[in-house]
């Protein structure tokens, strides 16, 4: 359950820490992974361990929570070490409400703020996960994504007529904690997936419901058929036919992962 006091709190001091909206991107931690981070673990103390030859987000009573809130190109290293010594819940911010703000970048003027029409969702992680998908399955492994409105600051200092094109990305200030999704167990992960999917789909059909491209459908498909709960029933034209494994069809196999399939 999510705690709108306490992340209301953890953006005050994670602006606080940056200094607010001005001198946006001046700290090598963001505002958004700082209020993150504060959130999910309010003690100071726990911040910032040393496990192994890394240094994890936070390592408390819930184990190791590890913050990522670009990609993760370089997290596999670091969960084969957290993996062996605790519990760990990788967090991965999704934005499905936002606001566009630009900024003078010669007088830090903050232009009028409006809504971007740019909608994350839940299964944006998948290009994401298909980056660790061998480390998915680990009995340690935990993904949490919590679901924010979020309020992105560019500068007009790039190209074209109103310097928009290519600007520099300021900061990405978090305004409110929406909802959050928590994948435990491997069929969790198919909550990810588009209500409305009808079955059986191709990645193409995934594409369309998503309305993403068929490439991070791609990587959907194949992150949830390694994990076994995705099972390809055929084929339309060159595509594989998918549908969605029912949980009790493999209770048997997720206790006793030796035995042979039948």
């Amino acid at each position: 359950m999510i705690d709108t006091e306490r992340f209301l709190q953890a953006r005050k001091e994670a602006l606080g820490r940056v200094g607010g909206a001005g001198g946006i991107g001046t700290l090598s931690e963001k505002a958004l992974h700082a209020a993150l981070k504060s959130y999910y673990e309010p003690d100071f103390e726990s911040r910032e361990v040393k496990v192994g030859s890394f240094v994890a987000d936070i390592v408390g009573e819930n184990g190791i929570i590890e913050i990522q809130t670009r990609g993760f190109d370089r997290l596999d290293r670091k969960l084969d070490v957290f993996l062996e010594a605790a519990r760990v819940t990788v967090v991965y911010p999704v934005v499905p409400k936002r606001g566009l703000c630009w900024v003078d970048p010669e007088t830090d003027e903050i232009f009028e703020k409006r809504k971007s029409p740019k909608k994350g969702a839940a299964y944006d992680v998948f290009p994401e996960l298909y980056k660790i998908k061998n480390q998915l399955m680990h009995p340690n492994f935990r993904l949490c994504i919590p679901l924010l409105e979020v309020t992105d600051y560019k500068y007009l200092d790039g190209y074209g007529k109103q310097k928009k094109l290519r600007a520099t990305r300021g900061e990405r200030i978090p305004e409110a904690l929406l909802d959050e999704v928590i994948c435990e167990s491997r069929w969790d992960y198919l909550n990810l997936l588009p209500e409305d999917l009808p079955e059986p789909f191709t990645t193409k059909t995934l594409a369309k419901a998503m309305r993403r491209s068929q490439t991070q459908a791609q990587c959907a498909a194949n992150v949830l058929y390694s994990m076994g709960v995705l099972e390809r029933v055929g084929k339309e034209k060159n595509a594989y036919l998918y549908v969605k494994k029912q949980e009790e069809e493999n209770l048997t196999k997720d206790f006793y992962p030796w035995l042979p399939e039948a």
